[in-house]
């Protein structure tokens, strides 16, 4: 029998087609939520993140630039899709804590520790990259846990090993 025709693992390969659609979604609703939570309430409380709301926020949302609105947003989205295929086999169908923060940690500080390099070599303050590597982190720390809830509902299959 051909292998990729293989029903047992055509099903596998639809479940972790899910499980990055949930991982997607979750990444790009917190990408939006922290954006506009950043727009519009930490940059007026915090002057450190001032420049980064004058210089990158507001531009995206102000000056017309939705093109790089869509493309963040269209980058987060597709980090969280590779997220939720990965995730879903990482964890497996083991209940090991670490597995689930080692999945989170290994996307978001990718993600985060690029945003604090790309800091360094700014005239912007440090600061403001330290807080988008911090949100890196929860936008997969929230798409684990959309996941570990898609997974209880049963809208997902934890990956068996074949």
């Amino acid at each position: 029998m051909n292998p990729i025709l293989d029903p047992q693992l055509m099903a596998e390969r639809i479940e972790s087609l899910k499980a990055g659609i949930v991982g997607g979604f979750s990444v790009g609703f917190a990408f939006v939520l922290f954006s506009l939570l950043n727009t519009f309430v930490l940059a007026k409380y915090f002057q450190n993140l001032a420049s980064l709301h004058s210089d990158i926020n507001w531009h995206l949302w102000v000056s017309g630039a939705f093109a790089k609105l869509a493309a963040s947003c269209g980058i987060a989205i597709f980090s969280g899709l590779l997220f939720g295929v990965t995730y879903r086999y990482i964890i497996r169908s083991d209940k090991n804590p670490q597995l689930k923060a080692g999945g989170v940690l290994s996307f978001g500080l990718v993600r985060g520790l690029a945003q604090i390099e790309l800091g360094l070599n700014s005239s912007i303050t440090i600061w403001s990259f330290l807080v988008i590597a911090a949100e890196s982190l929860l936008w997969f720390a929230f798409a684990a846990i959309a996941l570990d809830l898609a997974i209880k509902l049963r809208w997902v299959k934890p990956f068996s090993s074949i």
